[in-house]
């Protein structure tokens, strides 16, 4: 361990160096990348075994995503600032790529001279706006960054009709509501991409090459200076760590991989449009951070791939109940504990079912439909369908169970208030939820964030926080 006073990046260099040399040295960084290496091949294959252009485009809005994820995770999750205005520059990437290869002012630049000049125009965009970073901590970074968000799309929305001197009438800049169409799809070395695959490959390099870039820079003295930061700032600072100039190009860095992000869904897209970059997208990005766990490259990359994708199956009612019951079946096997619990609660939920099925069909026989499919109709009921008001009480009384369930600390009231619980959430699911998967997405969202931060505060792959008080 090095001494007081050491820079610890500099005593261990050395000993890193000597690790990387030789055919061991480089079988073990390969390795420690090893889940990089799985992410590519299984990224490579999707295409080929999803088929259709409608499962490639949900792979690209994922990959969009993990760039939007990864980005945010270095202002974020390095160096602790709370962005708001995070998405102002994936839309100014956009508009940016729009001015410039698009008949809205006549510029057709090529693709490599378009995103160069995106990146460095944002970058130094961020260099400016990232100043108030330097004396603005927690709610109040927040506050003027969310600002800066609602400014650009009042700016996106409203410069349509802009009266400028020496001009005769009004200007159309954004294009306001209607945004701006047309956009030329990208052109890269003589190969144009002209369909969604091309974009999905084109993506998937730039994620690793940007897994690869942050991952190599969090492990210089830059990354160690941004972690150092987001512990404590004023440790940092005593310790000669520029605590302002790390702040402000983390700000910039991060501006700059939404920036290119945004390039490329305006190629995709083939126009920009003021609604794709509201705060609906910002909590999005952010979800998709917590969930995998800040701090952690591949827990941004594994937050996205679960935000953007898994929703995609409630599309089918099949496929919500493949990861509704799968949902619960890990869930009961990770948080049950002991296991053998299980042995109990299982079988007081089937003969729950079946008592209540048999109970009301005896009293209210109306309530229940007359056609049943086998499966889990043989032990729940079926509602007909004028009885919407009786599942959305039943689902306000689920959420009551279940906020029960977890405040009581007596295991065999616990274990009742489960079987309720769970058998009710069935029964909501089967009676409404899995066909109407706008409203199912919502819930899922919510309630994967909740018992997320109930069990894993840290995220899926982040690494927990000891505080010593």
């Amino acid at each position: 361990m090095p001494e007081i006073g050491t820079d610890r990046w500099v005593a261990e260099f050395e000993s890193r160096r000597v690790r990387r040399e030789g055919p061991w040295g480089r079988l073990i960084e390969w390795s420690s990348r090893r889940w990089l290496w799985l992410f590519a091949g299984a990224a490579i294959v999707y295409p080929f075994v999803i088929g259709g252009d409608f499962g490639i485009r949900v792979g690209v809005n994922a990959l969009l995503l993990a760039m939007l994820a990864i980005g945010l995770n270095v202002v974020v999750g390095y160096t602790g600032l709370l962005d708001l205005g995070y998405v102002a520059y994936y839309g100014l990437g956009a508009y940016g790529y729009a001015f410039l290869a698009s008949d809205q002012f006549g510029i057709h630049l090529p693709t490599p001279v378009v995103v160069a000049v995106v990146a460095l125009v944002v970058f130094g965009v961020g260099l400016v706006l990232g100043q108030p970073a330097r004396r603005l901590v927690g709610d109040y970074l927040a506050i003027l960054t969310l600002f800066f968000l609602q400014v650009f799309v009042e700016l996106a929305l409203n410069l349509d009709r802009l009266d400028l001197p020496f001009v005769d009438g009004p200007v159309s800049i954004t294009g306001g509501p209607n945004g701006i169409a047309g956009v030329d799809p990208m052109e890269i070395l003589g190969f144009r991409f002209g369909q969604v695959r091309d974009y999905y490959f084109l993506l998937l390099v730039l994620v690793i090459l940007l897994i690869v870039g942050v991952t190599n820079l969090a492990r210089s003295r830059t990354g160690v200076g941004w972690r150092a930061i987001r512990e404590d700032t004023l440790a940092a600072e005593h310790m000669t760590i520029p605590s302002g100039r790390l702040k402000v190009l983390a700000y910039a860095f991060g501006a700059t991989v939404a920036a290119v992000s945004g390039t490329v869904f305006a190629a995709v897209q083939l126009g920009v449009f003021p609604q794709n970059f509201t705060v609906a997208l910002l909590i999005v990005v952010y979800a998709a951070l917590v969930l995998g766990g800040e701090g952690s490259i591949p827990g941004a990359l594994v937050g996205a791939l679960i935000i953007a994708m898994v929703p995609e199956l409630l599309r089918t009612p099949a496929g919500a109940r493949l990861l509704f019951y799968g949902g619960l079946l890990v869930a009961g096997l990770t948080l049950v504990r002991p296991r053998r619990r299980l042995a109990v609660i299982v079988p007081g939920l089937l003969l729950f079912g079946l008592a209540v099925r048999a109970l009301v069909a005896g009293i209210w026989p109306g309530l229940v439909a007359a056609e049943t499919a086998g499966g889990v109709d043989r032990w729940l009921l079926r509602f007909s369908a004028s009885a919407d008001v009786v599942v959305s009480v039943l689902f306000v009384v689920t959420i009551a169970v279940a906020l029960a369930a977890v405040a009581v600390r007596r295991r065999r009231v616990r274990d009742a208030l489960l079987i309720l619980g769970v058998y009710l959430l069935v029964l909501v699911w089967e009676n409404r939820l899995v066909e109407e998967p706008s409203i199912t997405r919502q819930l899922l969202f919510g309630a994967l964030l909740v018992v997320l931060m109930v069990a894993r505060p840290h995220g899926l792959l982040g690494r927990p926080r000891v505080e010593v008080v």
